[in-house]
């Protein structure tokens, strides 16, 4: 099936909402791919969203407003040439731990050398540096890690003062200015966000963007923060980085939107070898509680210098897909790699290969997903099974907030997942759940408007011809969120566009 668009435009719409078909992409699993300095312009982003691109991911650590601004901008503006919700996540840079300066440039650290870390603002040589970060004089204790440069240098403290920390070199090498910081061990007493967090928080929100992206999320707290200054203008995405945050899993998923397993930073604070057994348990974990959940961080790393990936990566972005991740993410290899559109045409490659797998939904169904105790969690239990035993060829689901359609992508069904939504912003949302193909519509007002309307936009669509078989979920009283209560099976006749142009 082709992945362009016709020219239909949907005659029911009205007000702002004006529809053209589009076709769903041919895999249920997402593409979130990041923007930068290879790929910030409009040909590029329209070049990377015909590869496969559901989501753009804007990285706060690096450009200026202005310039995020215009991506933002050629994004709106390819998704109205297209038709097509494109869904766009601001990635918020969070805390970052650096030392200081040094007198003389670079240092090598010799293992089992002392070294101090101290409030003294004089630039460092061999033996110390400064450590502009007073709340990390109070938090670490003796036997502490602190690990230099991504986890390069390893620094093991042997003694904390209220001005200086005595560390052992246990893995040496060259340290030079302002070289990250990494605190394994403890809780660090920061808030996740900065003042230029807030800031970029503003700037996003005031660009009517979909996803926040939080990063350095050690507790609940953090996720509170946060929400508070959304104010329900995006949606929340939890980035899981650090063992703090880990160990407090459910507790930070009940109260996201959404979950990344941030790999490059886990593997930075643990062990390489204990990062895949996190990476299952968190993905795990955001499928049972209903979260979308993202799988980031060196997915196709040689493909940023190479068009080509290595076997080992493509059985790892395998992995995720068969593990059942939502969405997928590209980093480097689409925001400052030399092939950025090469990089998502193979990970859509991927993603159809590994779906077409006889074995792919048994292998999915092998975390289960238990229903709450209600009427919609129910339903779209009910509605999985109802696919499986008269062979349905797809679902339709009617939403206002998107809660029905998370529910049903939850129990991950073996047919497509057609969302009908008044809203845009809940259409774009959904750029980061798995199967989702979410079109923006108006709302319905009785029974027979859900049936007749879901007919003709599966036709629309290329979702079922004439026999197919339909499984729809909507609520009564109609266009009031999270009230799921009706399941409904209707078969195509195939002429339901009769008289619609």
């Amino acid at each position: 099936m082709p992945r362009g668009r016709s020219d239909i435009v949907d005659q029911e719409t009205s007000g702002a909402i004006v529809v053209q078909s589009f076709t769903p992409r041919q895999r249920k699993v997402r593409i979130l791919a990041t923007l930068g300095p290879a790929s910030a312009n409009a040909e590029m982003i329209a070049a990377l969203h015909r590869a496969g691109a559901d989501a753009f991911r804007v990285n706060m650590s690096h450009g200026d407003h202005e310039g995020h601004a215009k991506v933002i901008a050629a994004i709106r503006a390819l998704e109205k040439e297209t038709g097509r919700p494109t869904t766009i996540l601001v990635d918020l840079q969070g805390p970052k731990l650096r030392v200081g300066t040094f007198r003389d440039g670079p240092v090598d650290l010799a293992t089992g050398a002392t070294f101090v870390l101290d409030t003294d603002k004089a630039p460092g040589d061999a033996t110390r540096v400064h450590l502009p970060h007073p709340e990390l004089f109070a938090a670490l204790e003796p036997e502490t890690r602190l690990l230099v440069d991504d986890g390069k240098l390893v620094l093991r403290v042997k003694s904390v003062a209220p001005d200086r920390i005595e560390t052992l070199v246990e893995v040496g090498g060259k340290i030079s200015d302002r070289k990250g910081v990494n605190v394994p061990d403890v809780v660090v007493p920061l808030a996740a966000l900065t003042e230029k967090d807030r800031r970029d928080l503003a700037f996003a929100l005031d660009q009517h963007v979909d996803w926040i992206a939080l990063s350095f999320v050690q507790r609940p707290e953090d996720v509170a923060e946060a929400r508070r200054l959304i104010g329900g203008k995006a949606a929340l995405l939890v980035k899981f980085e650090k063992p703090a945050g880990v160990a407090r899993l459910e507790e930070i998923l009940e109260i996201a939107d959404a979950a990344m397993v941030a790999r490059g930073d886990l593997g930075v604070e643990l062990p390489p070898e204990a990062v895949p057994p996190l990476q299952k348990r968190i993905v795990a974990a955001a499928r049972r509680m209903g979260k979308p959940v993202v799988v980031a961080t060196q997915m196709l790393e040689s493909m940023i210098v190479s068009p080509t990936p290595t076997r080992a990566e493509v059985s790892d972005v395998a992995t995720a897909i068969y593990d059942g991740a939502d969405a997928i993410m590209l980093s480097a290899e689409t925001a400052a790699g030399a092939w950025p559109v090469e990089a998502v045409t193979m990970m859509d490659s991927i993603a159809r290969s590994v779906e077409s797998d006889p074995d792919y939904y048994r292998r999915l169904h092998f975390t289960e997903t238990q229903p709450d105790a209600t009427t919609a969690d129910a339903l779209a239990e009910a509605a999985g099974s109802i696919i499986e035993t008269i062979a349905a060829d797809a679902i339709i689901c009617f939403t206002a907030s998107g809660s029905t359609a998370r529910r049903v992508a939850r129990e991950r069904p073996n047919a497509p997942l057609l969302v009908l939504t008044p809203k845009r912003d809940a259409a774009r949302r959904m750029g980061l759940l798995w199967g989702a193909h979410a079109v923006p519509t108006k709302d319905i007002g009785s029974f027979e408007e859900m049936i007749a309307k879901g007919k003709r936009m599966a036709l629309r669509h290329g979702i079922g011809k004439a026999g197919a078989k339909l499984v729809m979920m909507a609520g009564v009283p109609f266009g009031t969120p999270g009230s799921t209560n009706v399941l409904h099976v209707a078969t195509l006749t195939g002429d339901e566009l009769r008289g619609y142009s």
